[in-house]
């Protein structure tokens, strides 16, 4: 009972995943991404040990479809008509499985570059209108994007029993994530992770230089050198 979307940006090549659900903790368990590698995101009765497994082979080198495919066979046919996977590789080529056990509507849109997916939704809508909110703004940064395809499938009804949690992950060109946001328990889970985003934007630049640059100040002394607001209340 989740609904997300997962994108290669193809003027930064950057790899993102939104994603949301009913339970909580769902950006620990479906979202796996790589840095100028790719990604999947599993979910639906899902494996999380599979996410490792098809990060493997995307750094090998195997197209989106040949890591479905080797998932799909190592996982075995019962397993795999409960999962709903999506993959997409370096190049931004997208692979899909949705499972005939999972929950109605279930099902995905497949886009230039992304997959938006779901199943226990209200209707096919949520994935058509993410996919619709994606493509709109291709000049956006990937993260306002896949916020907005989340909004998007949100206001289309969602999933049946409705949201409690959602995730937002995105990798740049190091190995740890430029953005990774969770918001969990939460009655408006996908708005919490749009405040969080807002609130998240200006220290980005930050957080990532700072591994390499240990003698930065700390977050707060700079944002009053940079004149950034929005700090924790």
């Amino acid at each position: 009972m989740t609904f997300s979307i997962i994108a290669r940006c193809a003027r930064s090549g950057m790899f993102g995943i939104g994603i949301a659900t009913r339970p909580m903790a769902i950006g620990a368990k479906c979202p796996f991404l790589r840095a100028g590698i790719g990604g999947l995101v599993v979910q639906a009765n899902g494996d999380p040990r599979l996410g490792p497994l098809g990060l493997h082979l995307l750094e090998k080198g195997f197209s989106a479809r040949k890591v479905l495919d080797d998932i799909m066979h190592s996982d075995g046919a019962d397993n795999m008509r409960w999962r709903q996977i999506a993959v997409v590789d370096r190049d931004g080529r997208t692979a899909v499985h949705t499972g005939a056990s999972n929950e109605a509507w279930a099902g995905h849109v497949v886009g230039d570059g992304f997959v938006a997916l779901g199943n226990r939704l209200t209707s096919e809508r949520t994935t058509r209108d993410m996919a619709a909110a994606f493509e709109a703004a291709p000049g956006e940064e990937l993260a306002e994007r896949l916020v907005r395809a989340l909004e998007a499938g949100r206001d289309a009804g969602g999933q049946v029993a409705g949201q409690h949690s959602a995730a937002l992950l995105v990798v740049n060109r190091k190995s740890y994530a430029w953005v990774d946001l969770r918001a969990d328990e939460h009655d408006e889970p996908i708005g919490e992770l749009r405040r969080l985003y807002g609130l998240y934007i200006p220290l980005i630049p930050y957080y990532d230089r700072r591994p390499s640059n240990p003698s930065m100040p700390r977050d707060d002394d700079w944002r009053r050198q940079e004149g950034v607001s929005g700090g924790p209340r």
